[in-house]
């Protein structure tokens, strides 16, 4: 008669050192604790957080101008986005609306080349602002910023109209142009997005800076 014998396999015992690292590095553990701020580093981190906080609370009004139809987040025209809206007016006069006017950068641009100039914006710091930076320039009088839904807005007293909007809006603003009584001499400005289905008098300027003049009675672009 054969026998098996039973085996058992065993793990090679750890070392005297091993034993004594393990047991140090434990007791490390238990005794650490986390760091803590000194009465300078509290100081500084006090002073960085209302610092963080005050530039949050100033730039969030600017920013985000509230919940509309379509977002519109404030992104202030480039110095060659207002050169190229007045280069497409050259030579004109009369009354101009700026339909959101942000900070009123080509709204006083326009009141310094002699019109007559309006900018409407719904956010109130922006229109706030606007204000404030036509008084300090002295264009008051020539320079008016009114808070008011550009929805609500009656086009039809100006001979000038720029639109400075996101290409989401242009289709409804096309339709808003086309149905309310406009002077047969207007001229229409459209920043960064064209409107879908008007030819374009002109072009000037490329990518985010490209204007598109259009001219009463508009034509209307053939799409194949």
């Amino acid at each position: 008669m054969t026998a098996t014998a039973n085996r058992t396999t065993s793990s090679p015992s750890p070392s005297k050192e091993e034993c004594e690292f393990c047991r140090e590095i434990s007791e490390l553990g238990e005794k650490s604790q986390p760091p803590k701020l000194t009465n300078k580093g509290k100081l500084v981190l006090g002073v960085s957080v209302g610092v963080f906080s005050g530039i949050s609370a100033l730039l969030i009004p600017f920013v985000f101008p509230g919940f509309r139809k379509f977002p519109l987040p404030f992104l202030p025209a480039s110095h060659h986005q207002v050169m190229n809206v007045m280069k497409a007016l050259h030579g004109r006069s009369g009354s101009l609306i700026d339909i959101g006017s942000g900070d009123g950068r080509i709204t006083l641009t326009a009141a310094r080349k002699g019109f007559n100039a309006y900018g409407v914006e719904i956010n109130i710091w922006l229109v706030l602002f606007s204000r404030w930076k036509a008084w300090r320039e002295g264009l008051s009088g020539h320079a008016k910023f009114f808070k008011k839904n550009l929805w609500k807005t009656d086009l039809s007293p100006y001979q000038n109209v720029v639109i400075f909007g996101v290409e989401s809006m242009m289709p409804s603003l096309e339709k808003k142009l086309e149905s309310e009584v406009i002077s047969a001499d207007a001229h229409i400005v459209a920043c960064r997005f064209p409107l879908p289905t008007w030819e374009p008098a002109l072009q000037l300027g490329e990518g985010v800076d490209t204007v598109w003049l259009y001219r009463f009675p508009v034509k209307h672009a053939i799409k194949l």
